[in-house]
């Protein structure tokens, strides 16, 4: 974990070249299922930098940054 100014930002570690929004939010322990992940990101807004994104399926690489509604953030690295 590093601390960007008063927020905390949680390194996920990539296993692979990408890792799914639907992978990250259940790493996390946002969601308990892949099935939940449609109706999560229906109902809260997920910033991935900065731009709002909704697709359960988005491929995240290294260096990208997601920013959920409750103020988590997590930055994807190798």
């Amino acid at each position: 974990m590093s601390k960007s100014g008063c927020e905390w930002t949680v390194q996920i570690k990539l296993k692979s070249e990408y890792i799914t929004l639907t992978q990250l939010l259940k790493e996390a322990g946002v969601i308990a299922t892949g099935g939940q992940a449609k109706w999560y990101l229906q109902d809260n807004l997920v910033l991935l930098n900065g731009v709002p994104e909704n697709r359960r399926g988005k491929k995240l690489r290294q260096g990208d940054q997601v920013k959920l509604a409750d103020g988590s953030q997590f930055e994807i690295v190798e």
